[in-house]
């Protein structure tokens, strides 16, 4: 795992992140856009996380902590990447920089057919809460 970085994001990885996410990622998101990511990373520049392999971007993974939440999401590695700790690294990441900022608890959006993810998510020690359900409403069209 040596050969593994993980830094935050800047916006010049925009373009390249809205690409990842099409190859890795399940699921879009509203905010699946430049002006979205680049919203993220001008008000909390650490919350998106890279990992890079040779170069290459190899996973990523949004760690949101709004004072009182810490929130993952986007958790994504590239298809021939899965299966290489890269995942786990970024999680590890995520509950430093969570833990740095006197987060409690880690919160992690996991789609409900994506049966890949949930095995990930509980080989690193995080269980589903069966007594909530998200609700959403989206402020644009």
């Amino acid at each position: 795992m040596s050969d593994l970085h993980i830094r935050p994001a800047t916006l010049a990885d925009i373009d390249a992140v809205l690409r990842f996410w099409r190859d890795a990622a399940e699921g879009t998101s509203i905010s699946d856009d430049h002006e979205g990511v680049a919203r993220l990373i001008t008000r909390d520049p650490e919350a998106l996380l890279l990992a890079t392999r040779d170069g290459l971007l190899a996973g990523s993974v949004i760690a949101g902590f709004d004072g009182w939440r810490c929130s993952v999401y986007r958790l994504a590695v590239h298809p021939g990447h899965r299966r290489q700790g890269i995942a786990t690294a970024l999680l590890e990441a995520v509950e430093q920089r969570f833990s740095a900022l006197g987060g409690r608890r880690v919160d992690a959006m996991v789609l409900e057919a994506n049966e890949r993810a949930h095995h990930t998510w509980a080989a690193t020690g995080y269980h589903r809460e069966d007594h909530w359900r998200r609700w959403v409403k989206p402020l644009t069209d």
